[in-house]
């Protein structure tokens, strides 16, 4: 049973999918509304002051934490389909690199590996213990689809998808954006290195 309404906003906001979120709020971005339950979830004073437990789910923050990581991306694929990699890095709240990995994938197209690299960079931070997650891809339809502003039509990138989310809820709170591929060098050197590594 739910101590107070902040428990209940603090498991909704974990819980809620960006589908679930978007049906209810069909004209805001999901990521917008799960922070405003995140932060509506946050203990009052009142019940700060009868439990000394920190809130499990805060709004992500840029204020330096060990739990706190910015995770890169990318997924490569030579053929759509063709021989495809993964690569991923992590970066601490500092903005140093921590980790990075490379994974072959087989025969697959690039959305598949854009998926599957980024399953790879969760599992990684999770890992690490990371708590609040920033993710940079330089795949806008993987991009919106996570944030809920395109369905998941292709049959092959629902599970991926659906794992993507499992993996999501468990950080107390992310996010997640679109960059240019020129900003995402490294990841993609890593994607490339995964290839290259079964060739």
């Amino acid at each position: 049973m739910a101590k107070s309404l902040s428990d209940i906003l603090a498991v909704l906001g974990k819980k809620l999918s960006n589908q679930d979120i978007q049906h209810f709020f069909p004209h805001d971005d999901p990521a917008d509304i799960r922070k405003l339950i995140l932060e509506e979830s946050k203990p009052s004073e009142a019940e700060r002051s009868r439990s000394t437990k920190p809130s499990q789910s805060l709004p992500f923050s840029h204020q330096q934490s060990s739990n706190e990581f910015h995770l890169y991306t990318d997924g490569a694929s030579r053929g759509n389909p063709g021989e495809a990699g993964a690569g991923a890095v992590v970066l601490n709240s500092q903005g140093q690199e921590v980790l990075t990995c490379s994974e072959y994938l087989g025969q697959c197209t690039n959305n598949i590996a854009e998926y599957k690299a980024l399953i790879l960079g969760l599992e990684k931070v999770q890992e690490l213990s990371g708590q609040q997650v920033a993710i940079f891809m330089d795949s806008e339809l993987i991009v919106r689809q996570i944030q809920g502003r395109y369905k998941v039509k292709n049959a092959n990138l629902k599970p991926l998808f659906s794992r993507v989310q499992e993996l999501l809820q468990d950080f107390s709170s992310y996010r997640v954006s679109h960059i240019p591929r020129a900003e995402n060098k490294r990841a993609d050197a890593l994607a490339n290195e995964g290839i290259d590594s079964r060739l």
